[in-house]
């Protein structure tokens, strides 16, 4: 297997690097050697530069206002970026370029184009995800928040939650139930709302690390225009299946260098602990080696099809569970190597409520410890890995479904 780039690819390269070269600070050792203030400072100046030198939502079409790069040039970029520890965009823009605004491309009116997609480039409107509910998670066609039309606005009430940095947002991409006597899957509409109204109400969630990443979103007669349904109404379905596939377009080019950095950390904190010698120890440290390896070829196969312009599937689910399931173990071994020390934290804890530490991270026991519980949550967020198996055996194994008791319209079904 030849994992080697194409000459243009590499060429490519030498031009992403040079634009980091030229506009990193001096010393830059990544975004996770910054205090948190610092960061957020930091992700909010950086995202301009990459607006202004047309490094920001690379994949869309430029009469849009992208860079219209191929699959190949942002793959070198994704990876580019990992490795100097710097983001691609800011805080939100997971939801706001990658999730929602392709969304708009494909699904979108002409109109909803050039009306949204300039808003998201210049940070005017910022978005968050309106999908989960207390009784609709994993099952996310059980959702219950209702809209009804009423003229030429649609009125929204019910509750979200696990709602992502909702707390930044101005806007909200929302699922509702528009037609509650077709069933679960049918009947679901994808609108667009804002956030800036008396009748949304954003509440902080506080997680284990004590950081409130998360939120939970209340509606009560909330309004949105008419026009702001992507795709058709009651075809919600389909739109929000392809959000979510362009939720993990990076993922599979980012993911294991981050992991790489994260486990060579991991590796600095063993020698200084003087636990290189303990054969359990090394034993475990070779296992984590080995799956970060596994992990990066998974990776190169997820991206070769994407280059080859597929589009995401099923398959997916493979790489969600492997690194979720991964970084669990990762984080108990290095709690493990801790020991006491790891039951009173200290020092500079992670950067983000997700996946590893900011490249550059200090070998703190806060960052370790912090990593440690976010981990956690890894294998819940983005699709449990009960249901990342259930979807490799029916959809990509053909193995038999379970019995549903929940088929019929989705009034009649129980909750």
């Amino acid at each position: 297997m030849d994992v080697r780039y194409p000459p243009e690819a590499e060429e490519f390269r030498e031009k992403v690097q040079a634009f980091l070269s030229e506009h990193l600070p001096p010393g830059w050792k990544g975004l996770g050697a910054l205090e948190r203030d610092d960061q957020r400072s930091f992700t909010r100046d950086w995202r301009r530069v990459l607006y202004e030198n047309g490094y920001l939502a690379v994949s869309w079409p430029k009469e849009y206002g992208g860079a219209g790069l191929t699959p190949l040039e942002q793959v070198v970029i994704a990876e580019e970026f990992a490795r100097a520890g710097v983001p691609t965009g800011g805080t939100n823009d997971v939801f706001s370029i990658q999730m929602v605004g392709n969304t708009i491309i494909q699904w979108g009116t002409e109109e909803q184009k050039r009306h949204f997609l300039p808003r998201i480039l210049s940070g005017e409107d910022v978005w968050c995800q309106g999908y989960s509910e207390p009784n609709a998670g994993s099952d996310l066609a059980n959702l219950g928040t209702r809209a009804v039309l009423d003229g030429d606005e649609w009125v929204i009430n019910g509750q979200k939650i696990w709602n992502s940095a909702g707390h930044l947002a101005n806007w909200i991409f929302v699922l509702t139930r528009t037609d509650p006597d077709s069933p679960k899957h049918k009947g679901i509409t994808f609108l667009l709302c804002p956030m800036d109204q008396p009748g949304v109400d954003v509440r902080p969630i506080r997680m284990i690390t004590g950081e409130a990443e998360f939120n939970e979103v209340f509606f009560t007669d909330a309004r949105t225009a008419r026009h702001n349904v992507l795709g058709e109404p009651n075809g919600g379905w389909a739109v929000a299946m392809t959000l979510l596939g362009y939720e993990r377009g990076e993922a599979a080019a980012t993911m294991p260098i981050l992991f790489r950095e994260e486990l060579d950390r991991l590796f600095r904190l063993v020698a200084e602990r003087g636990r290189g010698e303990d054969p359990l120890i090394r034993q475990r440290m070779a296992w984590c080696y080995s799956k970060v390896e596994i992990m990066r070829y998974l990776g190169y196969r997820t991206l070769t099809r994407f280059v080859q312009g597929a589009q995401p599937g099923p398959e997916g689910s493979i790489f969600k569970l492997f690194w979720s399931e991964y970084h669990k173990k990762v984080t108990e071994l290095a709690l493990d190597i801790l020991g006491p020390d790891g039951l009173v934290p200290s020092g500079k804890p992670p950067g983000s409520a997700f996946q590893s530490d900011s490249p550059g991270a200090p070998n703190s026991t806060a960052s370790w410890v912090g990593t440690f519980l976010n981990a956690r949550a890894g294998t819940i967020y983005a699709g449990t890995s009960q249901v990342q198996r259930n979807i490799l055996g029916e959809m990509v194994l053909g193995l038999p479904k379970e019995p549903k008791a929940d088929t019929g319209p989705w009034s009649q079904t129980p909750r």
